[in-house]
């Protein structure tokens, strides 16, 4: 098989033996391999508590309800790349009970609706790959997939392919916000996309090379901002790099959900270094004729790199310094400050 090339596995897990401690004020869990984040999670009741997760992979599925607010999941090393969340499930992937397939929001390893979710130097990871059941057409394989009200996510590494990151909503009529620093972001298909009111500042985006032969091969962000949401995703002083060709991919399409065809994406990248992958000419696409990108809420201001060049104006639009006064990471996010 050639699956897996970012991450290595682990073997089985057993449930979790730790006794709380309590620093700070805040109870603390601690995850050793051998032990299962699940059960940890499972193990937390009220608020301020901490999962520490240690070195180690840790092939499993992680659910952090809503009831588990306020909840912190860190690595124990300062290196992201230490501790690994793992699964392997896709859109199309059979449930073990035959009652259907996961779906794209069931594939994701770590899921969380919890309000007040923090994490911190994390690998979170889906290495299910196209290559390895080409019998699957339903390919989305989400990393994580977030909805909870003030989830904050630092340091952290999102590694998959289709649809790496879903940060959504708890419902369509809800403008949860989200906020990832400096955390490193991978994929190829609409790898960030979402209904969130989500910022991203200083993030690494990085886009795969996919063995294919058609043009673009992927973009990086898929906004489905709601109507009545003045604010959908901000990515701030991050960058975009590529393993592909130069142009092979664009900064984003619009996704108008069947379930929420008023939708209206919205996207601001600003003072982002996009490198030679962007295609510079034409960095937006349309997701289905009904809903052109240019009739969406993209938008951008003092990008850098080879990727930001205007050639074709009308491709681009921008920001006035005016407006770019409330595309801010404060004007996101309102009286929540992570």
């Amino acid at each position: 098989m050639r699956r897996r090339a970012f991450l290595t596995t682990a073997g089985a897990l057993t449930v979790l033996g730790a006794t709380p401690a309590f620093a700070g004020g805040r109870r603390v869990l601690h995850v050793r391999p051998g032990d299962s984040v699940q059960a940890a999670v499972d193990a937390v009741t009220g608020a301020d508590w901490t999962i520490v997760v240690h070195p180690g992979t840790y092939r499993e599925v992680v659910n952090i309800p809503a009831d588990k607010a306020d909840l912190t999941l860190r690595g124990a090393t300062r290196d992201p790349r230490d501790a690994v969340i793992v699964y392997d499930n896709a859109n199309g992937t059979q449930k073990p009970d035959g009652s259907g397939t996961y779906g794209t929001a069931g594939s994701a390893t770590f899921t969380s609706a919890a309000p007040g979710l923090t994490v911190h130097g994390l690998t979170l990871a889906n290495d299910w790959l196209r290559a390895d059941h080409p019998d699957i057409t339903g390919t989305q394989a989400v990393a994580a997939y977030v909805t909870g009200d003030r989830s904050s996510f630092t340091q952290v590494r999102l590694l998959a392919h289709q649809d790496t990151l879903f940060a959504d909503t708890t419902a369509l009529t809800a403008f949860d916000r989200q906020y990832f620093r400096d955390c490193y972001i991978q994929g190829d298909v609409d790898f960030v996309f979402g209904r969130a009111t989500a910022v991203f500042e200083r993030c690494h985006f990085h886009t795969l090379d996919r063995d294919v032969t058609f043009r673009p091969e992927g973009m990086v962000f898929a906004p489905s901002t709601a109507r009545a949401n003045p604010h959908g995703f901000l990515a701030l002083r991050g960058r975009v790099t590529s393993g592909a060709q130069d142009g092979a991919y664009k900064i984003a399409r619009p996704w108008v959900p069947s379930y929420e065809t008023t939708a209206w994406p919205s996207l601001v990248v600003r003072e982002t270094e996009l490198g030679p992958g962007i295609d510079a000419v034409a960095p937006y696409v349309t997701m289905r004729e009904a809903y052109p990108w240019q009739s969406m809420r993209f938008r951008e201001y003092r990008n850098t790199g080879p990727g930001a060049e205007i050639t074709v104006p009308e491709n681009r639009p921008q920001l006035t310094d005016t407006e770019a006064v409330s595309h801010t990471r404060a004007a996101y996010l309102g009286d929540w400050c992570p």
